[in-house]
């Protein structure tokens, strides 16, 4: 895209005056975008190089808190800093804010190694897994979310009560409906294609006020770092045109969870190895293999693709998430969904993970699982079919994050394809989550039990 830049053109165009900020980004263990607004000549000068962060940005929670317990960083360790690394080829506009740019940076420990515990770094190491192999994970991801027509501060103010959806309906591919939200998703789509983010399309979704944004398809790394971006872009342009979303799996009882599904295929020597003969769905026996192992695996990664308490909440029958681990072709029903059956497109769309997952860390899960049917050559079970929900007998998707934490804690494959480190990581987080959550008296206790018990 012509709006990524190098060195000379950020150069050039600070001197045009056409930027004058540039962020230096690391992704936490949320997924989200963390760190520091240089100035743009400062940047030129000495900051492309690197510059520092505190550890703990690997070690807390979504609020902030200093989680205790974390083998890679505490309070006995000092909370030091890592380096945080720009990634040049990386380096873009952001373009959301008319004057800055934007670079993903990795994180190094002080004796430059690649701390194992970053998402960047879990990603990595298993894209370098498949490269090994000659192959190329080409991935996509799908964002949903909901957009409201209050500000964040006036819904914080009011303790996220009765937020008003832009539109009031059920706008699912709806032009006419989806026109009243253009003030933030026309700004968004213009914001993206700026920033060399290859937006394709924006549509209403399947619930009032409900949006979706689709990215064209590309490496992991890529897909990972534009899904980050696509999640900022999308929060900055809200909340300039004075509204708010939310990326919440399940924010409201009544309606539509929202998703964040995963499109996925390995290609070698520039072609889909997905891609079979006749028959079969047109799927290779790589392909097969591949699938394969995310099914086998598909309990063990499912900490990682629903990774808080409230997604869990998203798996409820008839609104189109998933509640059974099975695949099937071109089956809204179904967990992992064979798309492009018997084209050239052809691959698999992991729908089990929520617009809340971590990117990251949700990639990766699917490419080690898949990489293991691969390597261990295993034989894909008999296509499901039919309404799913209904189908009972079948592998179930974990109901509970608990479930869920215990299954990545003893995956074997997970522990070997990433590292204790990072399973041990993962898991503790997962498990300060269910803590918060258990110790935490919610407005349904209340409701529930105040007058009443």
């Amino acid at each position: 895209m012509p709006a990524n830049l190098t060195l000379d053109s950020l150069r050039a165009a600070v001197a045009a005056g056409e930027i004058d900020t540039v962020l230096t980004c690391v992704v936490d263990m949320q997924g989200r975008l963390m760190g520091k607004r240089f100035h743009a000549q400062h940047f030129l000068e000495s900051g492309h190089e690197e510059t520092h962060g505190c550890d703990y940005l690997l070690a807390v929670d979504v609020d902030m808190t200093t989680v205790p317990g974390y083998a890679s960083s505490s309070w006995e360790k000092g909370y030091g800093d890592h380096v945080h690394k720009p990634d040049l080829s990386t380096l873009r506009r952001a373009a959301w804010e008319p004057t800055a740019a934007m670079v993903m940076c990795d994180l190094l420990d002080h004796h430059g190694d690649l701390v194992a515990v970053a998402p960047r770094t879990v990603l990595r190491r298993q894209v370098e897994r498949a490269r090994a192999m000659g192959l190329e994970p080409m991935m996509a991801t799908e964002l949903e979310f909901y957009l409201f027509e209050e500000g964040f501060e006036a819904l914080w103010d009011r303790r996220w009560a009765r937020p008003t959806p832009m539109v009031r309906f059920n706008n699912d591919y709806g032009l006419l409906g989806s026109l009243k939200e253009e003030g933030v998703m026309r700004p968004l789509r213009n914001a993206l294609h700026a920033s060399g983010v290859m937006v394709e399309n924006t549509k209403g979704e399947a619930d009032a006020g409900q949006h979706e944004v689709n990215v064209r398809y590309s490496d992991a790394l890529d897909t990972a770092d534009m899904h980050s971006i696509v999640k900022t872009a999308t929060k900055a342009c809200a909340a300039a045109a004075g509204r708010s979303v939310t990326f919440m799996a399940k924010y409201d009882t009544a309606r539509a969870g929202s998703s964040s599904h995963i499109h996925q295929s390995l290609w070698k020597d520039g072609a889909n190895a997905f891609r079979g003969e006749e028959g079969e769905h047109g799927m290779s026996p790589l392909m097969r293999s591949y699938l394969a192992g995310l099914l086998a695996h598909a309990t063990e990664t499912t900490a990682l693709l629903a990774p808080y308490v409230n997604s869990y909440k998203r798996f409820t029958v008839g609104l189109f998430a998933p509640t059974k681990a099975v695949w099937s072709t071109d089956n809204r029903t179904a967990g992992y969904r064979v798309c492009g059956a018997d084209t050239r497109g052809v691959r698999v769309e992991c729908r089990v993970g929520g617009a809340d997952l971590n990117p990251y860390l949700a990639l990766a899960s699917q490419i080690a699982a898949g990489l293991a049917g691969v390597e261990g050559g295993y034989e894909l079970e008999a296509e499901a079919s039919g309404d799913l929900y209904r189908t009972g007998g079948v592998r179930e998707i974990p109901r509970t994050l608990r479930e869920a934490a215990e299954a990545l804690d003893g995956s074997a494959m997970l522990r070997r394809a990433m590292g204790d480190e990072v399973v041990d990581h993962y898991v503790h987080a997962a498990r300060w989550e269910i803590a918060e959550c258990d110790r935490v008296v919610t407005d349904w206790d209340l409701a529930r039990g105040f007058e009443r018990l």
